[in-house]
């Protein structure tokens, strides 16, 4: 494994990404037209469901997450594609970086009417993240979902305690540790969003931009450091 493959797969930062995730899944659920932006197949089910009734513009809200989705997992690939190993900023900081202009406005769009772009846009933001940090220490994972972690870290725990793998525990405890931190960002989400208002969003953000400082690799911020400390000197 690569050390930009070892920074962006840091357990500390797919706990970050985990919070954010369940941070953003409970926000659009709650506040934006009870749309879940990581659960396509929910969205999928609430889609079909419209349907059968005939609601046709309450279906089209899930239609464009799902599609805005798919496109998430598109444009992370293309980055992936296109972007030099060699550059400083690695394609999984690139990721972080088009998350965060995605997200930005996010927080002064007002609730109602335009709704289904924030929706849009969220589904987007998730799709990326869960496309481009796929696993953490080796272990593949999700952070924007938990079926696959609570499949994977209970399968863990099985081998744990019928095949006596001691090693498997290590694993089991990486996945429970991820789900923890998925609930516990839907849990604060709910009740920071709910007791101080609509800028709570702006955490978000902020947890993204502190999972790029933390697949930076040392050197590179060492670097960054330096410079910011000449620019200052010049001043």
């Amino acid at each position: 494994m690569n050390l930009t493959s070892a920074n962006a797969e840091r357990l500390t930062a797919a706990c970050v990404l985990s919070v954010v995730g369940g941070f953003l899944d409970i926000y659009t659920y709650l506040y934006r037209g009870k749309v879940f932006a990581n659960a396509v197949t929910g969205n999928m089910v609430l889609c079909g469901f419209h349907l059968a009734h005939r609601e046709w513009l309450a279906s089209s809200r899930y239609v464009l997450a799902i599609l805005f989705y798919a496109l998430g997992i598109f444009i992370a690939e293309i980055v992936h594609r296109k972007l030099p190993a060699f550059r400083r900023v690695t394609w999984h900081q690139c990721v972080i970086l088009l998350e965060l202009v995605c997200l930005a406005p996010v927080c002064f769009i007002p609730y109602g009417e335009f709704d289904f772009i924030v929706n849009a846009l969220i589904s987007f933001v998730c799709a990326l993240q869960v496309q481009t940090f796929r696993r953490v220490q080796g272990l593949p994972f999700a952070s924007t979902m938990c079926t696959g972690n609570l499949r994977s870290g209970t399968e863990a725990l099985f081998h744990c305690c019928f095949d006596r793998k001691r090693e498997e525990l290590h694993k089991a405890l990486h996945y429970y540790g991820v789900i923890v931190c998925f609930i516990f960002g839907a849990a604060a989400g709910a009740l920071l969003l709910h007791g101080f208002g609509h800028y709570v969003f702006l955490l978000a953000p902020a947890g993204l931009g502190a999972v790029f400082f933390l697949i930076t690799p040392p050197r590179e911020l060492a670097s960054w450091r330096r410079r910011f400390r000449g620019l200052l000197k010049r001043r």
